[in-house]
């Protein structure tokens, strides 16, 4: 399985919403902050959409869509010079998961998507990205990304069988369709100075090689040695871009994405610490322990019952909600 792949299947949606805009004449509104991720796409018109502690603006042209990771507050404007209203009063709900706001008229039309995903693997991913990625309506993931939001929008309205799996396959199309488009743009224009993560390892010809066999073979007894020759590069050299890029250690990443496997086996199956530890290619459960706490902060079992109770948690309130 390759890197994207293999940290896509470890999320999981816990909620998720809908929104479709209609705008017209001079408008500004502001978005608070909200957990989750958001896929945005202008189906009509242009608009403007400023992050907060962002530096600049984006212009959106139709077609143009755009995923926002950090769930910090936000403004959508007509024209950066109209003053912004609080958008919550604005906002009608004709359904519980469905959220519509229609003022002055329709020249600008957003449909959008909201998900809250659970979990380490989240902040894993997420944290890499910067907080909006924009993708121009010319890409090719854009046309995907609102078909896929309408398929997702249509999923809520109808109330067909099968639609919570559907809407996380459709989630999950969309965030990928993001990230690949991101990841083109790295490989075009290269890495910033201060780009660091797994996600940049991937736009770095030499060192993807090597994180793709880092992550397909996790259990596998690798050596810096072995990597380096994967990435074409001397060990030391390897090793240096390596933890430049990425963050850390060829070695010490490869335990950190063991023990982030290891957690997703501990939430969400019924095999045991000994089993997890020998399929991640420990020799011993204590070893394994050893590493999961030094990566986790607790123990194995420790992590599971914690896990637990959270889903348990997270259940009782999203069945108030």
């Amino acid at each position: 399985m390759d890197p994207l792949s293999g940290v896509l299947s470890l999320l999981r949606i816990r909620n998720y919403h809908s929104a479709a805009l209609k705008l017209g004449g001079d408008w500004a509104f502001d978005f608070p902050s909200r957990a989750g991720i958001k896929f945005t796409a202008v189906v009509k018109g242009s608009c403007w959409v400023k992050v907060s502690g962002e530096p600049t603006p984006q212009h959106l042209q139709q077609g143009d869509c755009f995923l926002m990771t950090r769930g910090l507050p936000f403004t959508l404007s007509s024209d950066l010079s109209v003053p912004a209203v609080d958008s919550a009063g604005f906002f009608q709900t004709p359904a519980p998961d469905e959220l519509t706001l229609d003022y002055g008229g329709d020249d600008v039309q957003l449909v959008g998507g909201r998900f809250d995903f659970s979990g380490i693997p989240t902040r894993f991913l997420l944290s890499t990205l910067p907080s909006l990625v924009h993708v121009q309506g010319h890409s090719p993931q854009a046309s995907i990304l609102r078909w896929a939001l309408e398929r997702f929008a249509a999923e809520l309205q109808q109330q067909r069988p099968g639609r919570s799996l559907m809407n996380e396959h459709l989630a999950h199309i969309m965030l990928v369709e993001v990230l690949r488009a991101h990841l083109a743009a790295l490989e075009r224009n290269g890495l910033d100075r201060d780009d660091m993560g797994w996600f940049f390892g991937l736009a770095d010809r030499n060192l993807s090689a090597a994180l793709s066999a880092l992550h397909a073979a996790p259990a596998r007894r690798w050596t810096v040695e072995e990597l380096a020759r994967l990435a074409a590069m001397s060990r030391s050299a390897f090793a240096l871009r390596f933890k430049q890029i990425v963050g850390a250690a060829p070695m010490e990443y490869l335990t950190h994405w063991r023990m982030l496997l290891a957690g997703d086996r501990l939430r969400n199956s019924s095999d045991s610490v000994a089993t997890i530890a020998f399929s991640l290619g420990y020799e011993s459960e204590s070893a394994f322990s050893t590493a999961f706490k030094r990566v986790m902060s607790h123990s194995p079992r420790q992590y599971q019952r914690e896990q637990s109770a959270t889903v348990e948690a997270d259940s009782k309130a999203d069945s108030k909600v």
